[in-house]
Parts: structure tokens; sequence; C-alpha cells
């Protein structure tokens, strides 16, 4: 059945609003679950996931969604939900949602304060917990023939390309030496250390041959 769903937006991966039925959700396992769809919308903002339409494993559930004009509607289902019956869930959301002014949805800032549209994700899952009954049957027997073109992933693997992500940004660059005339560091330790001793010799002995000269003239 639908356990969690949550409509947020892809632009910045605000959460804007979810079904009232778990908001005080007693099941505390429920609450991990939607911070990780709250993950899932953090993953939109930031461009890690492109596909419209995505089904995403996650132990015994799966988190199916859908993104339509800039807004993503996420449900988490158990493993045994049809999926074609969670898409036709979600677009049902969808629906609805587009019928409220774009303008208003923009100016919302904080997290889960579109709580007018709560009530109807309550109403439209109620529709759906019972697979079995006439409507339902109607909507999984339509275009039974017809495959559902939506990607698969599994959470873990989304997890891990950020982790990933993250360990290149937070790598130190290392930068290479600057080129010198003398090609080895080592070369440029022994320059330095002789190169006065050299021009003091060098002078002493003009100078001395200068003398020299003096003295012959």
């Amino acid at each position: 059945m639908v356990k969690v769903t949550i409509v947020g937006r892809v632009s910045d991966g605000l959460p804007l609003a979810q079904g009232l039925r778990y908001m005080n959700e007693e099941n505390g396992y429920l609450s991990c679950y939607r911070q990780q769809a709250e993950f899932i919308l953090q993953e939109f903002s930031r461009g890690a996931l492109t596909a419209s339409k995505m089904t995403i494993h996650i132990d015994n559930f799966c988190f199916n969604y859908l993104v339509e004009n800039g807004v993503v509607f996420i449900v988490l289902c158990e493993f045994t939900y049809p999926r074609k019956l969670a898409f036709h869930y979600l677009q049902d959301i969808q629906k609805e949602f587009e019928k409220f002014d774009k303008t208003l949805i923009g100016k919302i800032t904080r997290p889960y304060s579109f709580v007018k549209f709560d009530g109807i994700i309550a109403n439209i899952s109620r529709q759906y917990i019972d697979t079995r009954t006439q409507a339902n049957l109607s909507k999984l027997n339509a275009n039974r023939k017809q495959d559902l073109d939506i990607a698969t992933e599994d959470i873990y693997n989304i997890l891990e390309r950020k982790r990933n992500s993250e360990t290149m940004r937070s790598s130190p660059v290392t930068l290479l030496p600057e080129s010198t005339i003398w090609c080895s560091p080592r070369l440029e330790v022994i320059a330095l250390k002789w190169t006065p001793v050299m021009i003091i010799v060098i002078t002493s002995m003009a100078l001395l041959w200068a003398s020299l000269a003096d003295f012959i003239v």
C-alpha cells in the first residue's frame, strides 16, 4: 500500500506538501523513509537525478517518483505494491497540483507549508489503499501489453555516488611544482647554495688578474 507521499520543488529540493495521515505517524520507521525521500529531493536540486520517472528500491519498499513542470511527486510503497498503480496515483496527485497557481507555489519558502494540498493527497491515497477495487483493477488491466518505460535504481547506489562526489570535492588538489631552469629541485638547492661562492671566487680571480696585469705593465 501507499506509505509516504511527498511533493517537492526540483529547483531547490524544498518539500512542499505531504499526506496528512503520515504527518503524525506513530511508526518511527516511516520517518526514516521520509528523510530518504527528502534526500531524493536534494539529489534533484543538485542535478544528480535527471530521469522524469523512476523506481528506487530501498529495503522491502520502493520509491516511485514523477517529475512534471519543475515539481517532483514521490511515493513510498511496499515492494509488492503494483508499480503501474503507484504511477497512476502520482499522476492523479500531479493533475490536482496543476490546478493551483504556479506563482503561489514559487513563493513558498518553508518546508511542508503548502498544507492545503495535504488533504488532497490524503483523499487520493485512500482510493489506492485497496488494489482490488474495481477502479484500481481497471487501471491495472488497461494497456496490459504496454510496458512501463521507467528506470530502476537502488537507493544505496545513489548514496554511494553522492559520497564519491563529496570525496572528490573535498580532496586537496596537488599542485605541480613550478618549473625552473634547473629542471630538478635537488639541482636547484645545490645551485642556490654554491652560486654565491662561485661569484666570490670569480670576482676575486678577476681582481687578481687585473692586479697582475697592472704589475706587468
